[in-house]
C-alpha cells in the first residue's frame, strides 16, 4: 500500500498513553496523549478548512467518494490494527471497515436540495440548507471506525469540517483511518486528536464547536450535553440502550434460536443496540433458556487474530468488571447459570458466553446494559405484563418481537417504547434509515437523510413574485 502522510492531529510535545490489547492484557502499542489546552489551535485551523470546505458541494461528493475507495482499499492494514486494540475477530473488523467505506459512499451522493414553500402569499420562498461549522465527534470503543464515519460522513458531506475524538482505549485505528483519509480530504477538514479526559470534555464544551455528536454512556452524555450547552452548539446523543426481545408462544425456538443468540452476543455483547434481555412464555422458557445455553457453551472464544474465533474478549478491564460484578450480584440472588458466568481462566479480558435464567427481574442485570457476553431470560405469563416489563427501564433504543403470525407480532412491536423495533431479527440497520433512541437513550437523530440534515441548518430566502413598479420621484410642481 502507497505511504500516507500522517492524520491531522494537534501537535504535541511527546506525551504517549498505552494501548492494551485485550486479548493478552498487555500493552502493545502506544497513542499521542494530547492536551486539552491545544484544542484552541486545532479548532482555529477546523475552522480555516471550513472556509472552503463548505464553498463546493460537488467537490466534496468527489473527495468522499475518492476517501472512501481508500479506506476499502486499505482494509488489509487497518483490520489487524482494529482487531488487536479492539477485540474482535478479524472478519468482523473488515465487516466494519466496508460499513466504514460504504457509510462514506451513501452520504457523498446524499445532497440536500431547495424546498420550496406556497402559503398562498405573491412571494417565492425558499428553504435553502447550509453548514453548521465545525463538529466535534466523540466515539466509544465497541465500533471505532463505523461509528466515526456514522459522525463524520454526514457532517463532511454537509459542508462541516470535523474534530474527532477516539476512546482511549481505541485510538489506533481510527488514527490509522485518519491518514487513509488524508489522502481523500483536504488538510483539517478531518482531526483526529487523542487523549484521556479532560480532552473530551473541553473538546464538547469548546466555544468553536456548533455541533457535539457522541456515542457513549447516559452519565457522559449529560456531561457532554451541559458543555455543549455553553456555547448553546447543537447536540446528538446515542446513549446506549437495554434492548428486550419478546418471544410469542407460536414462536419456532429452534428456527430462531442461532438468530437470537448472535443478535445479542455479537462483538462480545458490546452492542448498544444488542438483545440484552429476552422475554420468554412460560410454556416455553426450559425450551428457550436450553437451546441459547447450548449455542454459549458451543462458541468459539479467543484472540480476534485467531482463525475460527467466533467471540473475542471483552475490550477493556473496566467493563470486565462490570459484567463480573453484575452477573456475581445475579447468582447471589438466586439466578442460575446456564452457561458461564464466570471469567476464564486465561490471560486477557475473557468472560465465558453467558446464559441466565431464574434471574431476580430487578437484578442489575436485567434492568441495566450489562454490555458483555451475558444474556438474561425471563419468563412471563401473560404478554402484557412482557411488554411492561420490556418497556419498564429508562432506555429506549430498539427491541424486538419473535413469532409465526407476523401481523401480530407487529402490533406487539408497535406497543413497544424504543426507536427501531424488529420482527424475527435484531440490530439490522439500512444506511438509509433513521436512527434514533427514545427516552434516555438519545437525543437527535442519525443515519440516512435526518443525519445529513441534522448537519445543516434551514435558511430561507423571500423573492417578490411579481417585480415592484420603479419608484418616481415627483416633479416639483406636483410635490
Amino acid at each position: 500500500m502507497a505511504a500516507h502522510r500522517p492524520p491531522t492531529t494537534c501537535p504535541t510535545p511527546g506525551e504517549r498513553f498505552a494501548v492494551v490489547d485485550p486479548a493478552t492484557g498487555e500493552a502493545f502499542d502506544e497513542a499521542p496523549d494530547e492536551q486539552p489546552d491545544e484544542l484552541d489551535a486545532v479548532v482555529g485551523r477546523s475552522h480555516e478548512a471550513w472556509r472552503s470546505w463548505r464553498a463546493d458541494a460537488g467537490a466534496r461528493t468527489t473527495a468522499l467518494l475518492k476517501a472512501a475507495d481508500a479506506v476499502e482499499a486499505a482494509g488489509a492494514d487497518i483490520a489487524p490494527v482494529l482487531t488487536r486494540e479492539q477485540g474482535k475477530p478479524l472478519s468482523e473488523s473488515y465487516a466494519e471497515i466496508a460499513r466504514t467505506a460504504a457509510r462514506m459512499r451513501y452520504f457523498a451522493e446524499l445532497v440536500p436540495r431547495p424546498e420550496p414553500i406556497t402559503d398562498g402569499r405573491p412571494v417565492r420562498s425558499e428553504v435553502r440548507w447550509r453548514p453548521l461549522g465545525p463538529v466535534a465527534a466523540i466515539t466509544p470503543w465497541n465500533f471505532p471506525l463505523q461509528l466515526a464515519s456514522a459522525k463524520f460522513a454526514p457532517a463532511l458531506a454537509a459542508g462541516n469540517t470535523v474534530v474527532l475524538k477516539p476512546s482511549p482505549f481505541t485510538p489506533l485505528a481510527t488514527r490509522l483511518l485518519g491518514s487513509v483519509l488524508s489522502t481523500a480530504l483536504p488538510e483539517n477538514v478531518l482531526t483526529i486528536v487523542t487523549g484521556h479526559e479532560p480532552l473530551g470534555a473541553r473538546l464538547a464544551s469548546h466555544p468553536g464547536m456548533r455541533h457535539v455528536t457522541f456515542t457513549g454512556s447516559i452519565p457522559t452524555g449529560r456531561a457532554v450535553a451541559q458543555g455543549a450547552a455553553a456555547s448553546l452548539a447543537r447536540v446528538t446523543l446515542e446513549l446506549g440502550g437495554n434492548d428486550a426481545a419478546i418471544l410469542l408462544e407460536d414462536v419456532d425456538v429452534e428456527g430462531i434460536a442461532e438468530r437470537l443468540f448472535w443478535a445479542a452476543f455479537r462483538n462480545c455483547g458490546q452492542v448498544c443496540m444488542a438483545v440484552k434481555r429476552v422475554y420468554v412464555p412460560a410454556r416455553l422458557y426450559s425450551h428457550v433458556v436450553e437451546a441459547l445455553g447450548q449455542r454459549a457453551r458451543t462458541a468459539v472464544v479467543g484472540a480476534g487474530l485467531d482463525p475460527g474465533t467466533q467471540l473475542g474478549p471483552v475490550n477493556n478491564a473496566p467493563q470486565l468488571a462490570r459484567i463480573e460484578n453484575y452477573t456475581s450480584q445475579a447468582l447471589a440472588d438466586g439466578a442460575r447459570a446456564v452457561a458461564g458466568g464466570h471469567r476464564l481462566d486465561r490471560p486477557g479480558y475473557f468472560f465465558a458466553p453467558t446464559i441466565l435464567a431464574d434471574v431476580p427481574p430487578g437484578s442489575p442485570v436485567v434492568t441495566e446494559e450489562q454490555f458483555g457476553p451475558v444474556l438474561p431470560v425471563l419468563p412471563y405469563e401473560s404478554l402484557d405484563e412482557a411488554v411492561e416489563a420490556a418497556n419498564g427501564t429508562g432506555y429506549g433504543l430498539g427491541g424486538s418481537v419473535w413469532g409465526t403470525d407476523l401481523d401480530r407480532a407487529e402490533e406487539v412491536a408497535d406497543r413497544l417504547e424504543c426507536g427501531t423495533a424488529w420482527i424475527n431479527h435484531h440490530a439490522e440497520l439500512s444506511l438509509a434509515q433513521p436512527f434514533a433512541g427514545s427516552k434516555e437513550s438519545g437525543v437527535g437523530v442519525a443515519g440516512g437523510p435526518w443525519g445529513l440534515y441534522g448537519n445543516l441548518r434551514p435558511f430561507v430566502v423571500h423573492r417578490p413574485l411579481v417585480e415592484p413598479s420603479p419608484f418616481v420621484e415627483p416633479s416639483p410642481q406636483e410635490a
